[in-house]
């Protein structure tokens, strides 16, 4: 039998919905904080720094689609 691959198996559980997260309900982090507050400037959408780390996640994935700056990168 073949030895798993992590770096190729994309059955991995690495990325998750963040919904499904343990700690998702806490306090975003700082750094979540710091790159929202960014993104929110750069796409005109206020700022709400009482969001859980899980809906920091689903907001910044939400901004990255919406910043020309993240798009001109990617």
């Amino acid at each position: 039998m073949a030895t798993p691959d992590p770096k190729n198996d994309n059955t991995s559980n690495t990325e998750k919905d963040p919904a499904e997260w343990t700690t998702g309900g806490e306090p975003m982090t700082g750094a979540q904080g710091s790159y929202l507050k960014t993104l929110c400037e750069e796409t005109g959408h206020e700022f709400d720094a009482g969001l859980s780390k899980a809906d920091a996640s689903i907001l910044i994935d939400k901004l990255r689609g919406e910043s020309d700056r993240v798009k001109a990168e990617g």
